[in-house]
């Protein structure tokens, strides 16, 4: 899987996508190391963007993980797009003591976490270093070492609710939502929140209206697929279908997969509200599919969608 996943970069590069996007899974079938996949990725592509959508920091100390990312970043020559997010330890306590160390239980895991680890990638000075005495070498820092000049700038936050938003909003970083969103204020309909949270995201951001957005959704193009590709997407869309169907705890909805006609999905792009106050269009890969079918939902998405959207491939 990490091998297809380097290949399905070096492929979106070839077709002109802007950028790739990764979600880090921990105790999953998944990709938990984003920052070490991307170092990977960094020597086998030259200009795709790298992104995460996104590291949930509650797993990390942000003194390594701004290490790890500006590694990674000086790997790619200034690529990477850290997403990033903040939750407390879900598991249960036996296993959080495992996974956290028995000090999650006083431990902040707020949005503080995220401030952190934006100080350190800014290469802020975090102590005074001391007057060298002639052992070893003289290369101490005060900083975090590598610093990658711009890091700091290119952080994203992956968020769901109005508060969320307004936080990421005044902290001066940008927006990412995708197909997981709360239930806020009565708002059922998908779209309708999630136009909300960015209004409040660029309301609270010093840029205004200028403040950078991402929308995230499934899509799934028909056009071009094989019959039995077509059987398996339909499939698929109809397994998770009725779980958008609801609120889910009383605080959360779940958007749509969206799969048809190139025509089709370009129409539902153009009449949604929250994509078209969004600066930046993702397409999420269904994570049970196929090199196969990821590769053919590029090729949709480079050659027919984005173009009739307006988009042109980067050189």
């Amino acid at each position: 899987g990490h091998d297809e996943g380097i290949e399905l970069f070096e492929y979106a590069e070839q077709l002109g996508l802007d950028s790739g996007w990764v979600r880090t899974r921990h105790m999953q079938h998944g990709l938990s190391s984003p920052a070490v996949f991307y170092g990977a990725v960094s020597q086998r592509t030259t200009r795709i963007g790298l992104g995460n959508a996104v590291i949930p920091v509650g797993f990390e100390n942000p003194f390594r993980l701004a290490e790890d990312l500006a590694t990674a970043d000086v790997l790619s020559s200034g690529r990477l797009l850290p997403g990033l997010s903040v939750h407390g330890p879900a598991y249960d306590d036996e296993l959080n003591d495992l996974v956290h160390d028995s000090g999650w239980r006083e431990e902040d895991y707020g949005y503080g976490r995220i401030e952190r680890l934006r100080t350190l990638l800014a290469g802020e000075a975090i102590r005074e270093v001391p007057e060298y005495n002639g052992i070893g070498g003289d290369f101490d820092s005060d900083r975090v070492e590598p610093y990658s000049a711009g890091l700091s700038d290119r952080l994203w936050y992956g968020g769901g609710s109005l508060r969320s938003a307004e936080w990421a909003g005044s902290a001066g970083l940008n927006w990412l939502v995708s197909n997981i969103s709360s239930y806020e204020n009565g708002v059922e309909d998908f779209a309708t929140g999630q136009r909300t949270q960015i209004d409040a995201f660029r309301a609270a951001h010093p840029a205004g209206d200028a403040a950078r957005t991402s929308v995230a959704r499934v899509f799934v193009p028909t056009d071009g697929a094989t019959a039995a590709q077509r059987e398996k997407y339909a499939a698929y869309v109809e397994a998770r279908t009725p779980r958008t169907k609801q609120v889910h705890g009383g605080r959360t909805l779940i958007a749509r997969d969206v799969s048809g006609s190139n025509d089709e999905i370009v129409d539902f792009i153009q009449n949604d509200i929250a994509f078209q106050a969004a600066d930046d269009y993702l397409f999420e890969l269904p994570f049970e599919f196929e090199l196969a079918d990821w590769k053919h939902i590029l090729d949709q998405l480079a050659g027919e969608i984005g173009p009739r959207l307006g988009w042109r491939p980067s050189a």
